[in-house]
């Protein structure tokens, strides 16, 4: 775990993941349109998060694959000519740049207590209301996301 959770690793992972995000986006509709929407970056941004040994850690891990996947996402769509805004590139960079503080309580959700339960159920509950508010609606993708990241904050044992 520690070879990947690192922030050099994670930079890396950061990179692929911007790239086969834009490539899917090219390429296929389906799993281009799940990989435009949070609630899948937050499922990934979690697992980084509380699978990270502390809360420093995580937000270490964190910042470097949003900065990696934002760069390689968007040079690809400048390289492909792709479609693109200027506000959804502020959204994302502003969503990268909070990143490390969303970490350090994703990573808190696993902790005991009635807080860190509070902040899992808001993990959640911001995962849903993004594909609604953002994306105009849950679709079958989001429930089985929403699902996981139920599964990992409220049931899943991580050893730390």
């Amino acid at each position: 775990r520690n070879k990947i959770l690192n922030p050099i690793g994670m930079f890396i992972i950061g990179l692929a993941s911007g790239a086969l995000s834009r490539v899917l986006d090219i390429f296929t509709q389906n799993l281009g349109n799940i990989f435009s929407q949070m609630a899948v970056w937050i499922l990934f941004g979690t697992l980084i998060a509380i699978y990270s040994e502390s809360k420093k850690k995580a937000m270490m891990n964190i910042l470097p694959f949003c900065i990696g996947m934002l760069i390689t996402y968007y040079a690809a769509a400048i390289i492909s000519r792709g479609v693109y805004s200027g506000s959804f590139i502020i959204g994302w960079t502003v969503f990268a740049l909070a990143s490390p503080v969303m970490a350090y309580f994703a990573w808190m959700a696993k902790e005991k207590g009635i807080l860190p339960k509070v902040i899992g159920a808001g993990i959640v509950a911001v995962s849903v209301l993004s594909s609604v508010i953002l994306f105009d609606r849950l679709r079958i993708y989001d429930l089985i996301i929403d699902s996981l990241l139920i599964y990992f904050l409220f049931f899943k044992k991580i050893k730390r």
